[in-house]
């Protein structure tokens, strides 16, 4: 996956916006205002912070040498997962996007979370 590839696929999820709140160098993808992803968009290779499951990120980081404890994150429930060289399959990258994704909107409030739906519905229509 490169880095066009990363931003489509997070700026199509509802309710993410993209910021650079720490530098210029710093993408940080939001969904209602929680970072559910960040990636130094200069680093070569190319790298996402992810959040994960505690339980799960530990067999992650076993069992895939890409996977690795959240550089400047919590690294009990953050990863970086190095995208750029091509060894770490796609589907992989993916699940590990939709997984932190559905984390930081599992732990959204009722009221992010309906306005979050309705913004999925009116998406639905165009």
């Amino acid at each position: 996956m490169d880095l066009d590839g990363l931003i489509r696929y997070n700026a199509a999820k509802a309710g993410v916006e993209e910021t650079f709140p720490f530098d210029e160098n710093t993408l940080v993808w939001k969904v209602m205002g929680k970072m559910f992803a960040a990636s130094n968009i200069t680093e070569d290779p190319l790298r996402v912070n992810l959040k994960c499951d505690p339980d799960w990120a530990l067999e992650l980081r076993d069992e895939y040498p890409e996977i690795i404890p959240g550089y400047h994150m919590n690294k009990k429930h953050w990863n970086t997962v190095i995208v750029g060289e091509g060894n770490l399959d796609q589907s992989i990258i993916l699940k590990l996007i939709d997984h932190s994704y559905g984390l930081v909107v599992k732990s959204l409030t009722k009221a992010k979370k309906m306005e979050l739906e309705q913004l999925k519905k009116e998406d639905g229509d165009k």
